[in-house]
């Protein structure tokens, strides 16, 4: 017999604990075990099989996760916290308001710089996780500041998105961009990474009681310090000091950037000198020259980002304005209204009036598109997403046709090649030489309509023949699988109707929408 194992000494048991035993086990709260588990990146695991002790509906952790939060330097820093927290709320229970706020003022404190390395060995890595730190800095830059959230946490969120803003409208980094109900979506081309976040729409942002601001606030306390990492490396690239002084942005919801407006991080960030991709040089040449002026109702904030991306001026309606209302080498005049005031008729005449989605567009197909149909009170064509492959879904939205037409040098409406014949018979340079005799002509076609037909019967044919030899190997290779196999074919086969049913609804959804 051998020896009689402890309970819960082994298997799942001893793997696996729960967030009650934990709190017991670390000898800490519910709040400082959430930081901690924040901080260092550790979440719940869901036990495969039977959950331990047959516990169900319990959230989980890894006993080595668990051992990995007992060793970190940051838990001895929430004790002291805790531990000096009691003498100053003992001072001012005394009454000893002077001895109180002195012993505030000499509060713990704790980096979690050491966190940030480990958790990101790579700047690579560091760069590929960089979606979810910029969505969050730029909600916390848009969120005002309330009970729920200091004026410092946005204060600080400001100031990051200001300087990510800088770093990609100076090395042209963004390269693609899609107005949604949710917000604003852009992608920045970074050292090879692809990194996507969202913008929030410049409204007064509705702040639910149902959300818990404390995880927020120490999940941006985080990504804080990976931000403030990642732009050190980047800006430190380009041969620029960072931290650099960024203006306060007040109520403006940025990933602008205003704090280029300083001289002094004018002079700081180098014009021709940074060294720059293909893809980043041609971007850059994409709005050179043209300068563009957004009206006080256009968002400014990711519009000026992408003017500034793209290579354009960008002024605005404002005291801190580079450039004025009256310039008159302002090329685009960005209006977002059914049609123009009676003072913009004293404006130079030079410049053209379009709505927002034009620098979108344009932006996302390199191509300056024709302001025709973006025209102030004018309805907009489709807004396409850069982010769909029209290849692999099989259709091909018709604005995005005649834009390839466009780009390729076609005339934006096909012309009627039906009626060209007819032109040629009037034409006034045809000779009775150049005319055959009527009979002549119908014998011809009639032999070359036989023969044509006769080919194409023969076609038909091979194609029946082809067709059936296919599906009979088709239909011998599906009895060769085996029953996995065999279903697993299923289900891609039943994938690729259903995608062909999407396409063919929106061909003849198309197609309606023509005959109307």
């Amino acid at each position: 017999m051998g020896k009689r194992q402890k309970r819960e000494h082994a298997g799942l048991e001893a793997s696996f604990i729960g967030r009650s035993k934990c709190l017991k086990l670390l000898q800490i709260s519910l709040k400082d075990f959430r930081r901690l588990c924040i901080l260092k990146g550790i979440y719940p695991r869901e036990p495969l099989g039977r959950t331990p002790g047959n516990k169900k509906g319990q959230s989980y952790y890894h006993i080595k996760d668990v051992r990995a939060i007992a060793h970190e330097p940051v838990l001895e820093k929430f004790r002291d916290f805790r531990a000096y927290m009691k003498k100053v709320r003992r001072a001012a229970g005394r009454n000893e308001k002077d001895e109180a706020i002195r012993k505030n003022a000499l509060v713990p404190t704790y980096t979690i710089h050491h966190l940030v390395k480990e958790r990101y060995p790579r700047f690579s890595d560091a760069l590929s996780d960089l979606d979810d730190a910029l969505t969050l800095s730029y909600l916390f830059a848009a969120l005002p500041a309330e009970k729920n959230i200091k004026s410092k946490v946005a204060g600080k969120a400001k100031t990051l998105v200001a300087a990510w803003g800088a770093y990609c409208a100076t090395t042209g980094s963004i390269s693609k961009s899609f107005i949604s109900v949710k917000g604003v979506y852009l992608e920045a081309t970074v050292q090879g990474s692809q990194i996507r976040w969202v913008v929030p729409h410049s409204f007064t942002q509705y702040m639910p009681e149902d959300v818990d601001y404390r995880v927020m606030q120490t999940f941006f306390e985080f990504y804080e310090t990976l931000l403030n990492f990642v732009l050190f490396k980047l800006f430190n690239v380009i041969g620029v000091r960072y931290p650099f002084p960024v203006k306060q942005l007040g109520d403006q919801v940025v990933g602008t950037l205003e704090s280029m407006a300083q001289e002094q991080i004018k002079h700081a960030i180098p014009g021709g000198s940074v060294d720059l991709d293909d893809d980043a040089i041609m971007r850059k040449r994409m709005f050179e020259g043209l300068t563009f002026f957004l009206s006080r109702e256009v968002p400014r904030g990711y519009l000026e980002l992408i003017c500034l991306a793209y290579g354009g001026k960008v002024g605005w309606e404002g005291q801190d304005s580079p450039i004025s209302v009256k310039d008159s080498t302002i090329t685009h005049h960005i209006i977002d209204r059914p049609k123009l005031p009676v003072s913009y008729e004293s404006l130079p005449k030079s410049r053209e009036y379009v709505q927002p989605q034009w620098i979108l567009d344009s932006a996302n197909f390199m191509f300056l598109l024709p302001i025709g149909r973006y025209a102030v009170g004018a309805e907009l064509p489709p807004h396409l997403s850069p982010w769909v492959d029209d290849e692999e879904e099989g259709y091909k939205p018709v604005y995005a046709e005649e834009i390839e037409r466009l780009k390729n040098g076609e005339p934006a409406r096909p012309v009627d090649v039906e009626t060209e014949p007819e032109l040629a018979e009037e034409s006034p340079d045809s000779t009775p030489e150049d005319i055959q005799a009527p009979d002549e002509d119908e014998e011809d076609e009639g032999a070359d309509l036989e023969s044509k037909m006769d080919n194409e019967d023969v076609l038909k044919r091979q194609q029946k023949k082809r067709k059936k030899e296919e599906d009979e190997a088709h239909e011998l290779a599906k009895t060769m699988m085996s029953r996995k196999a065999s279903h697993l074919y299923n289900r891609m086969q039943h994938g690729i109707a259903q995608k062909q049913a999407k396409v063919d609804m929106l061909s003849q959804r198309r197609k309606d929408l023509g005959q109307s």
